[in-house]
């Protein structure tokens, strides 16, 4: 068997980068050929919120050809040519937002080989967080291009649901296991220069308003552990004052260690293993690569009740699942520093992690293949 995995990847960086870096090597390890066809340009500058889309730390395995500009349609003529000449028994095409449906939708429709290249979507998001006009169409249009669906919560398998008919498949999110070898909580807070006398909560990945950091600090105005202190580490994508205003307002200062840059792949073992509990406070969510880096590393997690993240995140075992909102998170966070569950959730997160493994979800797309 032979496939090409269509979407970004390395210099560009971000979690969907990273999950179709990991999902070629899964495939070759399993015994089928993959590659990557990814982008030489994903977003405008004028469009992108962050500070940079690339990431130049040591490139991964897998072999990717830079080929898709998502707003000049002759390269996407070019990869559907290059796509055709491979000849892969199927695409695994990545789907994460509206702005992209042109370009992947097109290059679907022209890669069918003479022996018609099967064509399969990982779909993130169906509908976006952030809504904007012609998102239904735009999506319509590249779902109605692919054969069939993999989607990585139960939430998003609805959303289908409203689009299509065609055979779909929930596989879960697998274990991130790019970030090097975990380390001890000692030596994570001597790297990154913490107070070893505290204790530390982290919130982690890009800044938007749907994943709640608000929420969170908020939430500290509520806690009564005085030497606990929150890591904020992650570019925003939105303006910080909003945030930066609930910290003064409240005189936060002394409880949250605000990291403004995107945490580079070597450097994010320190944050997760500094942690004592990693914590996701959305307003909206389908699944989140934050929780599969957690379980890496064996660390619990506070999600909130949305989307797809309690079917990850069993409460009371490998952490805590509750509304969002200040006081539901505070409470979560009074009870885990209060009554010292570190350990025994650790322990849950450590057999949990065992259902996420990146060969079951090579073998059951390769199923969904083989039944259309």
């Amino acid at each position: 068997m032979k496939n090409l995995v269509i979407g970004p990847a390395y210099p560009f960086r971000g979690g969907i980068a990273d999950f179709n870096e990991a999902l070629c090597t899964a495939y070759n390890k399993a015994g089928t050929q993959s590659e990557i066809v990814s982008f030489s340009l994903q977003y405008p500058s004028f469009l992108f919120p962050g500070k940079s889309q690339y990431d130049y730390s040591d490139p991964p395995e897998a072999k990717i050809h830079t080929l898709i500009n998502s707003i000049n349609p002759v390269t996407w003529f070019k990869a559907a040519s290059f796509i055709k000449k491979e000849q892969p028994d199927y695409l695994v095409i990545r789907y994460w937002l509206p702005f992209m449906a042109p370009a992947l939708g097109t290059i679907a429709r022209l890669s069918r080989s003479g022996k018609r290249t099967k064509i399969i979507a990982i779909t993130d998001n169906v509908i976006p967080h952030e809504k904007r006009p012609m998102d239904r169409q735009l999506t319509s249009y590249f779902i109605n291009s692919c054969d069939a669906f993999i989607a990585m919560s139960h939430s998003v398998m609805t959303e289908l649901e409203e689009f299509t008919g065609k055979p779909k498949l929930f596989l879960p999110h697998p274990v991130y296991d790019i970030f090097g070898e975990k380390v001890s909580k000692p030596d994570a807070i001597k790297h990154l220069n913490l107070d070893p006398s505290f204790r530390y909560m982290l919130f982690f990945g890009f800044i938007r308003n749907y994943k709640g950091l608000d929420i969170l600090l908020e939430s500290l105005i509520h806690l009564k552990d005085p030497k606990v202190k929150l890591i904020v580490a992650g570019e925003f994508y939105e303006d910080e004052e909003k945030y930066l205003e609930i910290i003064r307002k409240n005189n936060l200062e002394e409880k949250v260690i605000m990291l403004k840059d995107f945490i580079p792949t070597t450097e994010v073992k320190y944050y997760f293993c500094a942690a004592d509990i990693i914590v996701q406070p959305y307003k909206s969510a389908t699944q989140s690569g934050v929780t599969q880096i957690a379980y890496n590393f064996g660390r619990p997690m506070l999600v909130t009740n949305v989307g797809g993240l309690a079917e990850i995140v069993p409460h009371g075992k490998a952490g805590y699942v509750v509304e969002p909102e200040p006081l539901g998170v505070a409470e979560a966070l009074n009870d885990f520093y209060t009554n010292h569950r570190e350990q025994e959730f650790n322990s849950a997160v450590e057999i949990l992690k065992e259902r996420f493994s990146w060969k079951a979800f090579v073998q059951g797309s390769e199923e969904l293949v083989r039944s259309i």
